[in-house]
Order: structure tokens, then C-alpha cells, then sequence
């Protein structure tokens, strides 16, 4: 990635200043009440609830420390990652992804159609991961995705399977602080995720001569329930702040994990919690790794919001989509531009 081709290249009202507000209002929640073996007061307890909820509510991220991921298997993976990315394009190439084979490796990812300036692969977290055949919403045939694993370095395989159980662990701690937020039963989300479609992304982004031309990943919003996304310390997230609509960068806290609400979640809550617009900044001089989880549910849910969240002064503001369809459909728009916007969640939005 040298010369800058142009189709990394934004329309001038989406490019990025390279002068950033640093996101200081983005909440850091000390996960440590729900992981210590001695008693936790309720009132403790309710207190961590009540973080998680304002953060969701006031922000859509937040940052977690004390979390529980042991620190060598975080080191592991991004120890793996590092040498997989050093090699030469034919050799990651070989682990390619395509329109058959959706994990594994990347490099010409668009968003919002242009073309992101980094490198990914993927693994899924559940082997065969089961996904829609077609986008068709008529067509109700399956295909099994199996992750593509390349030679070198030869502990990738397992290091991504050790990691993903670890951000699985935490998911659920998640979600059962953010259901109790909700005013519903801690458990209240597991169903949606015995055949989960869930995976982990290992992200590289070289550095740029032109950050002020390109982005890492294009403003966009996470499609699934929750991501959680450990960065190095070279930073670059930003985030739109919801008071303001003003691009914030959310600095590297050593060890923490930042969480983000998806358009999933934003559904199910019925618009309670939202998913928040957010891009990744390049920079000219450094390299910078990232490795994002991204909680997805089976593919044959109907993503819509949930009953007890609904009534008559709050009725449902989306009706029921099949997840798989539509993240099918995100995910082709990712390997070719396109004339129109890809799917998002407000076209299930029901008018008032």
C-alpha cells in the first residue's frame, strides 16, 4: 500500500481532520464486582448495572477494566497476528476470503463503498459456522463456512479458538449486565446464541501517506449484538458523540477492552440503546493492530424488538428482519462498490 489508488480516497465532507477531541467523556466500568469470589453488596452490584445502562444509553461504548481475559492470551493472539500480517500478500493470499469462503483473509474491504486502508482476517467462532446460501429471502438454503487457517504461523488455529472462548466468557457477562439495565431477566439474551455466527477479526492498518485523504474503516455502525475490541497503543477509534455529532478518539487505556452496542441490540432494545456511528483514523508513520470480537446471533433469528420491551405507549419501532439475510447482504457490499447505500437497520424502521 504505497501509492494511494483512488478508490481509498472519501468525499471531501466525510475525510478526516488529523487534529482530534479526545473522547474523554467515554465511560471506563470496572468490571471487577462480577468477577471476585467474595460476596458483592446489591447495592455494589446495582451500581455496576446502572453504569453499563447510562453508557449504553449516553454513548453506545464504553471501555471495561478488570474484565477477566487473562493478559498472556490477549498477548497471544496479537503476537500471532503480528507475524501472520509480516508475510508477503502471496502468502496471506493463499488464505483468502471470497464470496464462498467468508473467512479468512482481506484486503480490499470496502465501507460506505470506498475502499478501507488495512488488511483483516477472520475467524469464526463456531466450526461450521451455518449461513444463508443466498440472499434471496425466498431461498432457505444453508451453506457451512469453516475457517481457512494458514500454514504460518502454525499456532494461529489455536490461539484464535483460546481467545474466542475467553471473549464468549466476557460477551455473556455483558450482555447479562446490559439485560439487567433493561429491567429483564440476566439470561435473557443466551437463547439467541446456540448457533451463533459470532467471529474474531484481526485488523492491520499500514501506515498512510495520505491520512488526511482515508480511513482505517469508514464511518459505519456494527451490525451485530456487541463488539468488543481490544486496540494497541497507537489509537485511532473514534466516535460519534451523541450530544453533538462531533468525532472523538478514544484513547488506548492499557489492558481494557472497549464494548460496543450493535444494530442487534439497538432492535431488541427498541431503540433504548442505539449503535453509535464510529471510524478508524490512519496514521503516516506508524502500523496498528486492532482485534475486534463481533457477537452475532444464529442465522435464522428474526431480529426485532423484544415483547417486554414493548407496549402501547412504546410500540415496536422495527418490524422482524432474518438476521442472517441481512448480514449476508452487508457482507457482499463489502467486496465490491456498489451505487446504493448497504443495508441498514432503519430500513426495517416502521413509520409512525
Amino acid at each position: 500500500m504505497g501509492e494511494v489508488d483512488p478508490a481509498f480516497i472519501l468525499e471531501p465532507e466525510h475525510r478526516p481532520r488529523i487534529s482530534y477531541i479526545e473522547g474523554k467523556g467515554v465511560p471506563l466500568i470496572d468490571l471487577s464486582p462480577i468477577l471476585s469470589s467474595n460476596n458483592v453488596s446489591a447495592i455494589e452490584f446495582e451500581g455496576l448495572v446502572k453504569e453499563v445502562g447510562d453508557a449504553c444509553k449516553e454513548w453506545g461504548f464504553f471501555q471495561v477494566i478488570n474484565h477477566g481475559v487473562p493478559l498472556e492470551k490477549r498477548e497471544k493472539i496479537d503476537d500471532a497476528s503480528r507475524k501472520f500480517f509480516a508475510q508477503s500478500l502471496e502468502e496471506k493470499r493463499k488464505v483468502r476470503r471470497n464470496e464462498k469462503e467468508v473467512f479468512g483473509y482481506h484486503d480490499t474491504e470496502h465501507t460506505k463503498n470506498v475502499r478501507d486502508w488495512k488488511e483483516v482476517f477472520d475467524f469464526a467462532i463456531q466450526e461450521p459456522t451455518i449461513l444463508p446460501a443466498s440472499l434471496d429471502p425466498d431461498d432457505k438454503e444453508v451453506t457451512e463456512c469453516n475457517n481457512q487457517c494458514p500454514e504460518y504461523p502454525p499456532e494461529l488455529r489455536e490461539t484464535c479458538q483460546d481467545y474466542g472462548q475467553e471473549m464468549l466468557k466476557l460477551s455473556y457477562k455483558l450482555l447479562e449486565l446490559i439485560a439487567l439495565s433493561l429491567g429483564l431477566p440476566a439470561d435473557r439474551f443466551y437463547g439467541f446464541f446456540k448457533d451463533q455466527t459470532s467471529y474474531i477479526r484481526l485488523n492491520h492498518y499500514p501506515p498512510c501517506p495520505t491520512p488526511e485523504l482515508a480511513l482505517g474503516v469508514g464511518r459505519h455502525k456494527d451490525g451485530g449484538a456487541l463488539t468488543i475490541l481490544a486496540q494497541d497503543d497507537v489509537g485511532g477509534l473514534e466516535v460519534k458523540r451523541k450530544t453533538d455529532g462531533e468525532w472523538v478518539r478514544v484513547k488506548p487505556t492499557p489492558d481494557a477492552y472497549i464494548i460496543n452496542i450493535g444494530d442487534t441490540m439497538q432492535v431488541w432494545s427498541n431503540d433504548r440503546y442505539e449503535s453509535v456511528e464510529h471510524r478508524v483514523m490512519v496514521n503516516s508513520e506508524r502500523e496498528r493492530f486492532s482485534l475486534p470480537f463481533f457477537l452475532h446471533t444464529a442465522h435464522y433469528t428474526m431480529a426485532k424488538p423484544l415483547e417486554e420491551l414493548i407496549n402501547e405507549q412504546n410500540p415496536a419501532k422495527y418490524r422482524a428482519f432474518n438476521w442472517g439475510k441481512f448480514i449476508a447482504n452487508r457482507k457482499c457490499s463489502n467486496f465490491q462498490k456498489l451505487n446504493v447505500e448497504n443495508l441498514q437497520i432503519y430500513h426495517f424502521k416502521i413509520s409512525e
